[in-house]
């Protein structure tokens, strides 16, 4: 395909212990919901990075409006003693809040922004204002619940925040697909059912690939092409690395795929050359799977995401299994910085700026 002019985009600048950092809710407010959590992910948060946060009117306001919520991210991107902007959570109606938006705030004092799920609505917003992010972090998911915070997710989480560098994503060797219920006073002291992780899986040439990313929560992508919240030629991801999971709503392997052939369609997986494709959950509270047949579900997603990229990009460097997005524990990865996806010594590796 022709080449287009590659994004320009800014990696903000890192905070530093006892900055302020903004804690907003631009989808659900589950603080509001589950305050016990949301409390103990403030204190590890500060014990973790030593950063501040800050609360704004909707981050506890069930019932905030999209205007309302906008204008709390207006007024996080805007203060210039808010050094970050993390999300508390996901949801499933942050495209309505994105209109409300003012670019010319995050365009005069970029900020790192840290979010998945529904807020790859957020971090899409960001990336086409040239503003990079990362993708993961929400603090009712990774910092309140359990006895403590993963290794991996702390780790990223000050390399996002604070210190930047290189890090390799690697694999934690267990993995829950969901937590305790939030009103469970177990839930701040337990993880969920965890059970042993496969293998990641490789596929495509035996190269490496290093490129800024681009994707996020498949189930959101789909909204926000539809919305034509992406620019018209999909060259600007050139040689770069999509990103892609499937969130706690389980689509089947099958939607998964037609999704990406969508995006085949679109001319983004002929763009890239390194596709990345999370762990995906398998259960829900209300949907229950044995092991084995959770670990057919994930199977049939991994089947379908390789077919169908190699059918559109048979040189595209091709991994699946990797832990960000919905699972625990979660890595956070770079959104419009760059990672290496080292088909020939299967490594991944986070270039946090």
């Amino acid at each position: 395909m022709r080449q287009a002019v590659a994004m320009e985009l800014v990696s903000p600048r890192k905070a530093a212990p006892g900055d302020k950092v903004a804690v907003v809710s631009p989808s659900f407010a589950a603080p509001g919901f589950a305050s016990a959590v949301h409390e103990q992910a403030m204190a590890r948060l500060t014990k973790v990075t030593g950063l501040i946060p800050v609360e704004y009117p909707t981050t506890r306001r069930l019932d905030a409006t999209a205007q309302d919520r906008a204008a709390d991210l207006n007024a996080a991107f805007g203060d210039p003693e808010i050094r970050a902007v993390l999300a508390t959570v996901g949801g499933e109606d942050q495209i309505t809040v994105i209109p409300h938006l003012d670019a010319e705030l995050i365009r005069a004092d970029p900020k790192p922004f840290l979010g998945y799920s529904d807020n790859t609505n957020l971090l899409n917003w960001l990336w086409t204002h040239g503003v990079a992010g990362f993708y993961g972090g929400s603090t009712q998911v990774h910092l309140g619940p359990g006895p403590s915070v993963d290794a991996v997710h702390a780790a990223s989480l000050r390399a996002a925040l604070l210190a930047g560098g290189r890090l390799e994503i690697t694999e934690p060797g267990e993995s829950e697909d969901y937590g305790k219920d939030w009103l469970d006073p177990a839930a701040l002291t337990d993880h969920g059912d965890r059970e042993p992780t496969e293998p990641w899986t490789w596929a495509g040439p035996a190269r490496s690939v290093t490129g800024r990313t681009w994707g996020g929560c498949i189930d959101v992508l789909q909204w926000i092409l539809t919305a034509g919240r992406f620019p018209t030629d999909p060259g600007v991801l050139h040689g770069g690395v999509l990103l892609l999971e499937s969130s706690e709503e389980l689509i089947p392997a099958r939607e998964f795929g037609w999704i990406l052939r969508s995006l085949g369609e679109r001319g983004i997986l002929d763009a890239v050359d390194a596709v990345v494709v999370a762990r995906p959950p398998t259960t829900n509270f209300d949907v229950h799977r044995t092991a084995g047949e959770r670990a057919v579900e994930r199977a049939a997603q991994r089947d379908v995401a390789v077919e169908t990229v190699q059918r559109y990009h048979p040189d595209a460097v091709v991994v699946v299994g990797v832990p960000f997005g919905h699972t625990r524990p979660q890595w956070i990865v770079p959104y419009g910085g760059t990672m290496t996806v080292d088909g020939a010594a299967q490594q991944v590796w986070a270039d946090f700026g």
